[in-house]
């Protein structure tokens, strides 16, 4: 029997995402996998019951039947008390958990012997699991959510215009922190024509920032701000004094905010004190996207949207619901590629493997066991760092004849002369010996090794499959010139039959031809699915 993936509705206080989406059962069931979804689960998100049934998922009434049934459920926020209760026993939860903020769910997760995946603490370091990266997909829906949430509350045009009625300056955006949700939001306010300045503790980040179309303004200080796992790390003093000067600079200037500053299992720093806050101009917007972790701004208020000073600040705590449809479509895009993961076979069942390293970040509890946090993952090893040049011991000095020459020295010129003379010899032999017809396909022969050195082996290896096109060409060339060998002009009559040496050579080449335009039409087609969605 097939495992069955049960979608809940969302008991979360203003939570208007759903787990899965029409779409995205229809993959599930061709994973081999059976699919419920408790009545109304996805109207906030404008899916109906009738499409899910249309998807070919069960319609179950009521939160009670459909976790009774699941083998494995589906969700967007962690489970409360109750529906921790609902959970059967053996049971695989896959939701964002947070385990280190919510040690007492952990507890309870654990005593219902359940296996839970919790897909905030997917390893984002690994590139094979950028395809399951929940926290980015929200991220990005939740920074271009930011900026619209910006324009909606400020009181002029983005972009700078000249009408008859007069001239509109541009509006100037500061993002602070260019992190997913940050970058999301530059190209947002970039595309609606502001001028946008962004800072990040990551320097690594100024190019990505210039690409969306930003400036990017460096904090006066050297200090490296990466963090592990992809995340900016806690600065030290001297450097926050110095990024608060720079913030306080920006405040006097712009007209936008926006705070995206988080770091994992913390509060989120203050960023904008009440004074920076004084010092905007009237009808300024601040947008803080970490107000559910507090705020990154001194006078932000936690899912409510305030003015203080003149400044409307935008504390909302729901932003990617607010695109519930768009967020719950890439959710449950990432929840289809973690259970391909889990379900290789494609036969409804799955296989949480502790040796992957993705899956073992993701398994915070297994079978009821704790097994978070997870151990560090393995390092490629490195070879030995090379000895200091000068504990070598010195090579014997070459002697400084025509007989030899050192390891990467210059050929003597009596030697290259040598091979001059008898390459010449040999030529001499051939032109005075070798019919007239040999030497002009000697010639050829001779150029295109030259120019198949130069045009082939001198290219950077990176560049190899785009000159599969080339190769198929000269390939083609080759099929023709041994067919015509194989079978000479009518005409020619028995004279003209190339003897059984050349014959079955031709055949050979064709073979080999044959084998690589094929092959490289193959690996072309290979290279062009990865570019197709």
């Amino acid at each position: 029997m097939p495992l069955v993936i049960g979608v809940p509705k969302e008991t979360a206080a203003g939570e208007k995402r759903v787990a899965t989406v029409p779409e995205v059962v229809e993959k599930l069931i061709k994973l081999g996998f059976a699919v419920a979804v408790q009545s109304g689960a996805g109207e906030a998100a404008n899916f109906s019951d009738d499409a899910y049934r249309a998807a070919g998922a069960e319609v179950v009434d009521g939160a009670a039947a459909l976790w009774a049934k699941s083998d494995i459920v589906f969700k967007v926020r962690g489970p409360s008390a109750e529906e921790v209760g609902l959970l059967r026993e053996g049971a695989t939860l896959i939701s964002f958990i947070w385990p280190a903020q919510n040690p007492e769910l952990m507890q309870q997760l654990a005593a219902r012997k359940a296996t839970v995946l919790a897909i905030d603490a997917l390893p984002r370091t690994l590139s094979r699991a950028q395809k399951m990266d929940a926290l980015t997909s929200q991220a990005g829906v939740a920074g271009y959510r930011a900026v619209i949430e910006a324009a909606n509350a400020f009181g002029r045009f983005f972009n700078g215009q000249i009408t008859a009625a007069g001239k509109v300056p541009p509006a100037k955006v500061f993002i602070a922190g260019a992190g997913v949700a940050g970058l999301a939001a530059i190209g947002t306010a970039a595309g609606l024509g502001a001028i946008v300045r962004a800072n990040d503790t990551r320097a690594e980040v100024a190019d990505q920032v210039v690409s969306l179309g930003g400036e990017f303004v460096k904090v006066d200080y050297e200090e490296e701000g990466s963090g592990g796992g992809g995340y900016a790390k806690v600065m030290s003093e001297g450097f926050q004094q110095a990024q608060r000067e720079m913030y306080a600079k920006q405040a006097k200037e712009v007209d936008i905010i926006v705070t995206t500053a988080l770091i994992p299992g913390k509060p989120a720093p203050r960023l904008i004190t009440a004074e920076m806050v004084k010092s905007m101009k009237p009808g300024s917007v601040i947008v803080d996207m970490a107000a559910e972790q507090g705020g990154n701004c001194e006078l932000t208020e936690p899912g409510q949207a305030v003015v203080k000073h003149g400044v409307t600040i935008i504390g909302y705590t729901d932003l990617v619901g607010r695109l519930a449809k768009q967020s719950s479509t890439l959710y449950a895009t990432n929840l289809f590629r973690l259970a391909e993961e889990l379900c290789k076979t494609k036969d409804g069942t799955i296989d949480v493997n502790m040796d992957d390293d993705a899956i073992r970040g993701l398994t915070v509890i297994k079978e009821g066991t704790i097994t978070w946090p997870p151990p560090p993952p393995k390092q490629a090893a490195t070879p030995p760092a090379a000895r200091p040049a000068a504990a070598a011991p010195a090579a014997p000095a070459t002697k400084k004849s025509g007989h030899g020459h050192g390891a990467g020295e210059p050929m003597a010129g009596s030697t290259l002369a040598i091979m001059f003379a008898v390459a010449a010899a040999l030529f001499w032999l051939i032109g005075a010996y070798a019919p007239a017809s040999f030497l002009g396909h000697f010639t050829v022969f001779v150029l295109a090794c030259f120019i198949g050195y130069m045009v082939i082996w001198n290219v950077t290896p990176s560049l190899h499959t785009p000159l599969m096109s080339v190769t198929n060409a000269i390939s083609s060339i080759i099929a023709i010139g041994a067919l015509v060998q194989i079978a000479p002009p009518l005409e020619a009559g028995a004279a003209g039959r190339p003897d059984e040496l050349i014959r079955w050579l031709a055949v050979v080449g064709i073979g080999l031809t044959a084998i690589n335009m094929f092959g490289g039409f193959a690996v072309t087609r290979r290279m062009l699915a990865m570019f197709r969605k």
